[in-house]
């Protein structure tokens, strides 16, 4: 019986990250709509 248990747990845990990786595969994030700009002083470059 107890490894009968484990073997669920075990296939529920398989499934839920399976899942998980499936969404975030599929998961159309979208693109920062917010143009960046700055404006770096030259002393942090080396000449």
């Amino acid at each position: 019986m107890t490894g009968n248990r484990i073997a669920i747990i075990v296939a529920l845990i398989v499934v839920v990250l399976v899942a998980a990786a499936a969404f975030l595969y599929f998961w159309q994030i979208p693109a920062p709509q917010q143009q960046v700009e700055r404006t770096l002083p030259d002393d942090r470059f080396p000449h």
